[in-house]
């Protein structure tokens, strides 16, 4: 009897199962591409109450993007531009549960000073453990229950290496047991367990192009899982277990601002967006002894990237651009198809499920749109940071937004 009780049960168990893929628990989502798979509807409006903030909380500076393991939120900033500090936020309340701070803390090039020098890498939380970036080269894994430091590797000393000039932006990638990260002047595998590296990759000596505005995402290329990895001057597919170059290619950019992630699209192209380069769809090919070509399908220099990564829906890819407009090019020629007329901030970051998107942009105002080649048109807009810019990366996890403005974060939930 017990037995067929539980043999009953089953179909109600799978009914209401949620996936761990469904956590927001890394840079841009668990696929690290922006695009979620939820049965929770999308709102039609962002108006009153369909578009609810059930919390905030006050925060020192930083552009690292909130993740959460589905109980807690999890942020970075720099304080007094003397260290930096991780913060754990209890999903539902607000309350917080944890605070771990080190001393960290630089100054970025003259340049760059006005977007300020704080920590900009988005931590990684993963099997009870969150792996955090911190500017000056070094990564920090602790408990995320408690906050308690498991290890800590500042790769300046392990490599004998300069800190990066920009500081460690790069966000490190988690793949069960296998921690990937541009750290070190170089590409690193870790062991997550107990932070030993595994191996480094294109290593580079110089301080200033050796460090990553990127971070990598893991995609199946031409039949072979690849490390995709944008570095400041090319970009490149490795083998995740050696670290061997399979393949790459210049990417152009001013200054080597290469800065998108990757794009992988079908079974055998990445796009990217550079400033001073343009929009470019590269297409790599599997050769008969085993190794790679790389060829670049098209450029279009008109539709120069910046920092926000793209949407790619049909076969169209829809970019915000350097010109702080928002672009639609076909993927088969690089044409943009249309441009909108309105021009908004310096950067977007944006989530998507079909051809529904979400895009938050650094002036604070969310919106809300589908992506559609013949037209742009946004279904709706508002306000949820008026006095705070929003350079780090939007969240969500079922039916709640996490916003991490410059100086605060807060969740918002729909109906």
């Amino acid at each position: 009897m017990n037995l067929l009780r539980t043999i009953l049960a089953l179909p109600l168990l799978i009914l209401v199962w949620t996936p761990v893929q469904a956590d927001w628990n890394q840079w841009r989502g668990p696929e690290r591409t922006g695009e979620i798979f939820s049965e929770t509807p999308w709102p039609d409006s962002l108006k009153g109450e369909h578009l609810t903030r059930i919390w905030k909380a006050a925060l020192a500076e930083g552009y690292s993007s909130p993740v959460t393991d589905g109980e807690l939120v999890f942020t970075v900033a720099t304080r007094d531009e003397t260290s930096e500090v991780a913060k754990a936020f209890h999903l539902e309340t607000g309350e917080l549960v944890w605070e771990k701070s080190w001393e960290g803390s630089m100054k970025v090039p003259f340049f760059a000073k006005k977007n300020g020098s704080w920590v900009r890498s988005t931590p990684a939380v993963h099997d009870g453990a969150i792996y955090i970036g911190g500017m000056r080269d070094v990564l920090v894994k602790l408990n995320a229950k408690t906050g308690g430091e498991l290890w800590r590797v500042d790769f300046t000393q392990r490599e004998e290496t300069e800190v990066p000039a920009f500081g460690q932006v790069c966000s490190p990638l988690i793949d069960g047991n296998d921690l990937y990260v541009q750290a070190g002047l170089a590409v690193v595998k870790l062991d997550a367990e107990t932070g030993e590296t595994i191996w480094r990759s294109m290593e580079d000596e110089r301080a200033m192009f050796g460090s990553a505005f990127s971070s990598p995402i893991l995609a199946t290329i031409a039949g072979k899982q690849q490390l995709l990895i944008q570095a400041r001057l090319e970009l490149a597919g490795l083998d995740p277990e050696t670290g061997k170059v399979l393949w790459n290619t210049p990417v152009k950019a001013f200054r080597g601002m290469n800065i998108l992630t990757p794009t992988a699209i079908g079974e055998n192209k990445i796009f990217t967006a550079s400033y001073g380069g343009g929009a470019f769809l590269f297409s790599v090919q599997a050769k008969d002894d085993g190794s790679f070509s790389v060829k670049q399908k098209w450029n279009n220099e008109t539709a120069e990237g910046y920092m926000g990564s793209p949407v790619v829906a049909g076969d169209h890819i829809y970019l915000h651009g350097r010109d702080k407009k928002f672009h639609c090019l076909a993927l088969s020629s690089g044409e943009i198809v249309w441009s909108s007329e309105e021009e908004f901030g310096e950067y977007w970051s944006m989530i998507y499920q079909g051809d529904q998107v979400l895009a938050l942009d650094q002036k604070g105002e969310l919106l809300l749109f589908q992506a559609r080649p013949d037209t742009f048109t946004i279904t709706d807009r508002r306000m949820v940071s008026p006095k705070d810019s929003t350079w780090a990366h939007l969240g969500i996890a079922g039916d709640k937004l996490f916003v991490r403005s410059l100086k605060g974060i807060s969740v918002w939930q729909w109906k």
